[in-house]
């Protein structure tokens, strides 16, 4: 069932009140005026329907898993171009009519976790943590986090912490979820030296479909937003115990961010395609639809957007103030328009197959059917 506004409200007012994600949301480490000439290029992943349901035990040599690919690792979130982590990270995935399956391995010569209280900062030391955004507006997504303990954050947002102060929502919960954490070594012993650790989850569409397209859980074919990324924080071992460092943490993702300080980018995200085709199908099986290149095109004027709105703290009226001319699509033409008011906009163009993409300035981007 679709969450009613009234309901989003609601959740809202009872878990609003602090800001929840990776690294300080609003820190950035490109301006406005230069995120939007990085180049785009998500990660792809086939989700393969399994053939039985894996047990969620955290033991990822189920026979159930042999069949899924790995993802490719997880690279600086920052972007590819950065060095590699220190520490391997990969992930799978699978589903079938009720659940959506991810494992991670993540590797770990210190496995530890002190968090116990459930919807807390699990970010602030070493987590797992997983987005997903089931029809690609940017908004209404979801944010989960586990660490070795255990120890979950699940969460819903209504905007990226960049287009709304509150927009956490900590009261939504995934009902039904099936979580497992084993480790490769010793908990919480700095006298040792571990292998890792692995986290198995199973998520059901009951819950998920609640933000997807007409509330329904995925058919073959039919293509999400999701990122998968890993908190890891610096520590050394004094006097026998962990010390943390907690000026600066490793932020690592499958499909980076591209030069932001925090994973809230949902146009960064990787996109998944769920399908029923022969198991260990390559990611560059997936195809990116035409439209996800105008959905960049126009993401890359709402960043020019915000970037004037900041200087002069009102929106362009006019295109030619954003220098549109310069924004281009391969194989096909880009000719936006724009319609302003005192303190909004909205941003279309032409898509593929007669339709047009919209971006307004909160951020949300959609399509409609000409």
């Amino acid at each position: 069932m679709l969450m009613r506004p009234r309901r989003l409200l609601v959740l809202w007012m009872l878990g609003g009140l602090v800001l929840s994600g990776c690294g300080d949301p609003s820190s950035e480490s490109l301006s406005s005026s230069n995120r939007d000439l990085l180049p785009y290029n998500p990660r792809t992943y086939a989700v393969q329907r399994a053939a039985t349901a894996p047990t969620i035990d955290g033991d990822l040599t189920d026979p159930s898993w042999a069949a899924a690919a790995w993802t490719a690792p997880f690279v600086d979130s920052r972007g590819r171009n950065r060095a590699a982590p220190p520490y391997r990270t990969r992930a799978k995935m699978m589903w079938d009519d009720s659940y959506l399956y991810v494992a991670a391995q993540l590797e770990e010569p210190h496995v530890r976790a002190s968090f116990t209280t459930r919807d807390t900062s699990i970010w602030r030391e070493n987590a797992f943590e997983l987005f997903i955004d089931p029809d690609g507006d940017t908004h209404n997504y979801y944010e989960y986090q586990i660490n070795a303990r255990e120890t979950q954050w699940d969460l819903l947002l209504t905007k990226p912490y960049r287009d709304a102060d509150t927009p956490r929502l900590s009261a939504w919960d995934i009902r039904g979820l099936k979580k497992a954490v084993a480790v490769q070594g010793t908990l919480n012993d700095p006298s040792d030296t571990d292998e890792g650790w692995t986290v198995e989850l199973a998520l059901p569409w009951s819950v998920l479909a609640e933000m997807a397209p007409d509330g329904q859980s995925p058919e073959v074919g039919d293509q999400w937003r999701l990122n998968l990324t890993r908190m890891q924080w610096p520590v050394t071992v004094e006097d026998e115990r962990y010390v943390q460092d907690t000026t600066d943490s490793g932020a690592f993702a499958w499909s980076p961010q591209a030069g932001t300080g925090n994973y809230h980018k949902p146009e960064r995200w990787g996109i998944v395609e769920f399908s029923d085709a022969p198991t260990n199908a390559p990611s560059d099986s997936v195809r990116v639809p035409p439209n996800e290149h105008v959905k960049w095109a126009l993401r890359r004027l709402y960043y020019r957007q915000n970037a004037y709105e900041d200087e002069h703290g009102s929106y362009a009226s006019s295109l030619s103030t954003l220098n549109a001319d310069a924004i281009s699509l391969e194989n096909r033409s880009f000719d936006p328009s724009l319609q302003t008011t005192q303190s909004s906009y909205e941003i279309t163009a032409p898509g593929a197959n007669g339709t047009t993409v919209h971006i307004r300035h909160d951020g949300k981007v959609w399509i409609t059917k000409d």
